[in-house]
């Protein structure tokens, strides 16, 4: 069963928590599949990643490049899996009905946002009614992440 993990943004954003979750994905010898609503969002995504940190290079691509089968990291506003990952990423509101084809999924939520807050407590509701293996992620006071049981 796919694990699900509820990540609760409260002192980095997204892009820089994607980032530090991307690397550890292609480190660890896994590819993933980032799913956003809209195009804008994917494109910013995509620059993000290019220019997070000169030292490192997070090999990405999206539909506006082509080529996914060679691809580590897929950043997309649809619901597919076109460079075969295992790795599943969804946020500002991106849901997969295929999360159970994958081996983890990360629930990305904006702890400042009231709609997303409410929205990720709806989805875990809903994982778990459905038997997913669930975890919840926090950040601490120094931008680094706890696990809290629920």
């Amino acid at each position: 069963m796919t694990e699900v993990a509820f990540y609760h943004l409260t002192k980095s954003n997204l892009e820089q928590t994607l980032a530090q979750l991307l690397q550890k994905t292609i480190d660890g010898g896994k590819r993933a599949v980032v799913m956003l609503p809209a195009t804008e969002r994917v494109e910013v995504l995509a620059q993000h990643l290019w220019t997070n940190d000169p030292g490192s290079w997070l090999a990405h691509g999206t539909e506006k490049d082509g080529n996914a089968e060679d691809q580590p990291i897929w950043i997309t506003k649809k619901d597919e899996n076109p460079n075969g990952a295992s790795f599943l990423f969804l946020s500002d509101g991106a849901s997969s009905p295929s999360v159970n084809e994958y081996e983890r999924c990360f629930e990305i939520f904006d702890g400042g946002d009231e709609i997303a807050v409410s929205s990720a407590r709806e989805k875990w509701k809903s994982y778990k009614d459905s038997g997913f293996e669930l975890t919840y992620w926090h950040q601490n006071e120094n931008g680094g992440w706890e696990k809290k049981d629920i």
